[in-house]
């Protein structure tokens, strides 16, 4: 089976059994890879080329591509428009919904719109607030959570209809994916509320940056422990990861970055390298190397903050695609035959 090199994701595409969208995330998890997916910074612009600049960095390196929602609470372009642009030129996207700025009529309309213009992936977010941002005067809305996104996403998608009960034409094709942070208080509670988002709907999980290796030993066997990574319930768990400039850069994100743990042995390794920027990479590395052993991790989601031009590095040097290359858009685009025998 091939799940590298389809074009757009659409609804001409066939779902393979056992999966609920086309997408070659979903495709790249359930045959047993080891996936990679990062995210872009949307540009304060409404030029496409300034979007697609952005995402070609990645170009044979990542399974997918997530465009942040508001991130921080700061003015971007919209994800669902990033995705659109991308999923266009055939890259795999996964939008991401934050509840924090729509109520849940918007949002319904958002999902079906994104998923007609080939979005099949979705990460669905509670949202910073506000204050975090640029417009702390703005009214939040709140509306929904997290976990209350999820279950209404599925009902559109599994029972083809809206939260009110209305039914549903065609509904969205869609792979549904949350957020976690196993890395902060209340540690041995974490595991149980992953429980609740995939019971709520969750099919994978994309955590808060790892920089401790034990507490995510620790969080995976209580996952483990649940039952969910395997049977009916199983979710595909990929890893937060992401270099580091430097020390003090490190210590800026501890004590400003609400949600990131970064130990004081990792600001130390920094602080004694000759060249920190350098180092930094060579940490995310070996956290890959690390994080791959651990079982029940499924991937990893490589967050590189003003240093996206590393992430091809980064991966290259670890390894983690073994061989593989994933699609990009200068690679040929099979024809519908083609797609349908490799399936």
């Amino acid at each position: 089976m091939k799940f590298d090199d389809e074009p757009i994701p659409g609804y001409s595409l066939p779902i393979l059994p056992g999966h609920v969208s086309p997408g070659r995330l979903e495709r790249v998890l359930r045959a047993g890879k080891f996936a990679v997916t990062t995210e872009i910074s949307p540009p304060d612009s409404a030029d496409p080329e300034e979007v697609l600049k952005r995402a070609a960095v990645f170009d044979g390196y990542v399974d997918a591509i997530n465009a942040t929602d508001g991130s921080g609470a700061h003015c971007h372009m919209s994800s669902v428009g990033v995705c659109s642009l991308l999923t266009r030129v055939g890259y795999a996207t996964v939008l991401q919904i934050s509840c924090r700025d729509r109520n849940r009529i918007a949002i319904q309309g958002e999902i079906l719109g994104a998923a007609a213009m080939g979005a099949c992936n979705l990460l669905c977010l509670t949202g910073d607030g506000v204050q975090a941002g640029d417009h702390p005067e703005a009214k939040p809305v709140f509306d929904l959570d997290s976990m209350s996104l999820l279950s209404i996403a599925r009902t559109m998608r599994d029972e083809s209809r809206f939260q009110s009960g209305r039914s549903l034409d065609l509904p969205p094709r869609i792979f549904l994916g949350a957020a976690e942070n196993p890395f902060v208080p209340p540690i041995d509670w974490r595991a149980q509320r992953l429980a609740k988002k995939v019971q709520a709907g969750a099919q994978f999980i994309q955590t808060q940056y790892c920089y401790d290796i034990p507490r995510l030993k620790q969080f995976m066997k209580q996952v483990a422990d649940l039952g969910l990574l395997e049977g009916p319930n199983r979710v595909f768990i990929l890893v937060g990861v992401g270099p580091l400039a430097s020390a003090n850069a490190a210590l800026w994100i501890r004590d400003n970055v609400p949600g990131v743990h970064i130990p004081d042995a990792v600001i130390e390794r920094l602080r004694g390298a000759a060249n920190q920027k350098a180092e930094g990479r060579r940490l995310c590395v070996d956290l890959i190397h690390q994080i791959r052993e651990i079982p029940g991790v499924s991937g990893v989601h490589v967050m590189a903050y003003r240093q996206e031009e590393s992430v091809a590095d980064i991966i290259e040097t670890s390894g983690v695609l073994e061989g593989r290359v994933p699609w990009f858009p200068g690679r040929d685009t099979p024809t519908v035959t083609q797609r349908n025998q490799a399936s």
